[in-house]
């Protein structure tokens, strides 16, 4: 089953990880969650892992995990901080990722230690076109 790109929301306003991973950055604060690719790849997401507040990371930690009935997703931070804010509502209603990913089912927030970081992370277009040469394979 091959899907197009035109059938995935990826927003204008954000970065992208090869593991699916978006990042929105508003002042020093890198809002974390997965695309809509992932989670229509996914599918019902049942089941939420979450970080622990002020908790540090680094870019490349897992830092919690999300399962379906099928598949489990590591969610890659890829940025390096402090835990500030945690979508703890996932806990209870994990389908808000399916819902509405970018919006309320925003996974953690981050006070980035590093925004050069961002520079290994995708552009919307950049990310386009590797989802599109995933459907291709």
């Amino acid at each position: 089953m091959s899907m197009s790109t035109n059938e995935y929301e990826i927003r204008e306003d954000c970065l992208y990880t090869g593991k699916h991973i978006w990042v929105k950055v508003e002042k020093g604060i890198a809002t974390i969650g997965i695309s809509d690719y992932a989670q229509k790849k996914m599918q019902e997401i049942l089941t939420v892992e979450l970080p622990h507040l002020n908790e540090r990371i680094e870019a490349g930690e897992i830092i919690g995990s999300l399962g379906s009935i099928d598949s489990a997703l590591d969610i890659i931070s890829p940025v390096s901080g402090k835990i500030i804010d945690v979508n703890e509502e996932l806990l209870d209603n994990p389908e808000l990722i399916n819902e509405s990913p970018y919006d309320r089912g925003w996974i953690v927030k981050i006070e980035m230690k590093n925004e050069e970081e961002l520079y290994s992370l995708m552009d919307p277009e950049d990310y386009r076109k590797y989802i599109e040469e995933m459907a291709e394979e």
